[in-house]
């Protein structure tokens, strides 16, 4: 039998098992899924010494108002303390599973005040399924659509939302470091009673700190401003970081026969290219396609791992997507412009 017949014959599962095996294990034997507990104990010593750097910094200059001058400060350690967060839940930093949700729970309850159980399960979905319209959490018709099938039945607000949803999209994420937290307490009821004590400990302990912080260091009319100023950057930078990563890329057909996890993960994802500053901007999730080929690969390899997966995915002709920062974020909002055109010309 010719050899492209066998090629052929060969069942899906096996042909996209194929496709991934040989990179895992070049992965594999680089030592790139080892462990980087020192990079990470570094990571979090400082963040930790920067946060309260900045709690000091509010406390001294409290009663100035170039107190607010701290507030994008405190924008983007809260993203770093978010990065951090999501490296603990994909094992990352450690493969005891206790420890890592410790480390997870401290820098978003304690730290953040979002939930790591909620946002953890979101995320962990998402990763299984990515721009699935049926799977993906992230891509669920919501303030934001991502097909024009979603637009269907939109009226009112949501409808206006959808029509304009390109131009509105970055100045929503001003709102999106707010809506994490309030999503994080609702979801506390649908967990178990003691992961629901523990979450809510720390989230309300974070709310009273954090809140006891801005009261006792400057008065109420600052205080407000901070507050308003540091959620609404930190929610931008969150927005900015995650907006490249799967926005305008191929969406699996709910219907069609499933991709393997090569496909499925490289086809959906898009990379970002920099330097040194876009690596540290994006907490290595410009590196979008390494990390869900290899979630619990430790965000300084997956820098290493780029060229293996692109000489990979070359050698069987797969598209292997890159672009600069700008680039990217004109290819998501072209994206939501052409699903929300149909309402437009309405």
């Amino acid at each position: 039998m010719p050899e492209t017949a066998a090629v052929v014959a060969e069942p899906p599962s096996r042909v996209a098992t194929s496709e991934f095996t040989p990179l895992l294990r070049t992965v594999r034997e680089a030592g790139l899924l080892d462990r980087r507990q020192g990079w990470y104990a570094f990571a979090i010593a400082g963040n930790a010494l920067t946060l309260a750097g900045a709690a000091t910094g509010i406390v001294l200059l409290g009663h100035s108002w170039w107190v607010l001058l701290l507030a994008p400060v405190l924008a983007v350690l809260c993203a770093r303390t978010a990065f951090i967060g999501h490296d603990a839940g994909h094992s990352q930093i450690t493969g005891n599973r206790p420890r890592g949700r410790v480390i997870g729970l401290v820098h978003a309850n304690l730290l953040l005040g979002m939930s790591y159980g909620w946002w953890n399960d979101k995320h962990n979905r998402h990763h299984a399924n990515p721009n699935h319209i049926d799977k993906d959490p992230d891509v669920k018709a919501d303030v934001l659509v991502f097909t024009s099938g979603q637009t269907a039945g939109r009226t009112g607000f949501r409808r206006w939302l959808t029509r304009y949803q390109a131009w509105l999209f970055f100045p929503l994420t001003l709102l999106e470091g707010v809506a994490l937290k309030i999503h994080g307490f609702q979801d506390l009821r649908r967990r178990s009673p003691r992961e629901r004590l523990v979450e809510t400990l720390l989230l309300v302990t974070h709310l009273l700190a954090y809140t006891a912080l801005l009261l006792t260091s400057m008065p109420l009319g600052t205080a407000l401003a901070f507050a308003a100023i540091h959620q609404a950057l930190f929610g931008l930078h969150l927005g900015m970081a995650f907006a490249p990563n799967h926005k305008g890329m191929e969406m699996p057909d709910p219907d069609g026969e499933g991709w393997g996890h090569l496909r499925r993960q490289v086809l959906t994802s898009r990379n970002v290219r920099g330097g040194i500053l876009t690596d540290w901007f994006l907490g290595g999730l410009n590196y979008q396609i390494e990390h869900h080929l290899f979630p619990s690969m430790p965000r300084p390899h997956l820098k290493l791992a780029q060229p293996l997966v692109r000489a990979h995915c070359r050698e069987l002709g797969i598209s292997y997507t890159e672009t600069g920062l700008v680039e990217s974020y004109r290819q998501a909002l072209r994206h939501m412009y052409e699903v929300g055109e149909p309402l437009r010309v309405e």
